[in-house]
């Protein structure tokens, strides 16, 4: 397995040097996550910011998540968060979450359960697990919207059914 790993890295490379921008983020997973490479946060920052300055709304999304964590950059929630807005512009369902993770935690721009909502929501809307469970942990808790146990089960139990561990 390790040796299509390294020929994947082998072919991410000579696209991604010719600027094609989703072969720049795949070999920024790769080196995020040490596939076919030696595991390197700064070469990931490095291969996503190349993908995401041409747009790229997945790359976006995962520079913002090393942003967000401090991998290969200087933590900043702020950058995370303008990062995952783009992408979530460029309709990555995760991007919409991380935004309304960064709203409900108050994390690089004023707290609003308000908005944050608004972004689960659209997460959810878009098909991704994890948007319905966050915006059922809201119902649950009634933060942004009205407390609705019925609400949160209906969202939980969707989220469960598209095998979502958390729910």
């Amino acid at each position: 397995m390790e040796e299509s790993f390294e020929k994947a890295v082998e072919y991410y490379k000579k696209a991604a040097e010719m600027g094609y921008d989703v072969a720049q983020c795949d070999l920024g997973y790769m080196y995020e996550h040490g596939m076919g490479v030696e595991q390197s946060y700064e070469k990931a920052v490095e291969w996503y910011s190349k993908s995401a300055e041409q747009g790229y709304p997945r790359a976006q999304n995962n520079l913002g998540l090393l942003y967000h964590k401090g991998l290969g950059v200087e933590e900043s929630f702020e950058k995370a968060f303008e990062l995952y807005m783009e992408a979530a512009s460029g309709a990555d369902t995760d991007a919409a979450n991380n935004v309304g993770i960064m709203y409900k935690n108050g994390l690089g721009v004023e707290q609003s359960y308000e908005k944050a909502v608004k972004w689960f929501r659209l997460a959810a809307d878009l098909g991704l697990p994890m948007g319905e469970y966050n915006l059922g942990k809201m119902y649950e808790r009634g933060l942004g919207v009205e407390q609705s146990y019925e609400k949160a089960l209906e969202l939980f139990r969707s989220s469960a059914e598209s095998c979502n561990p958390r729910a």
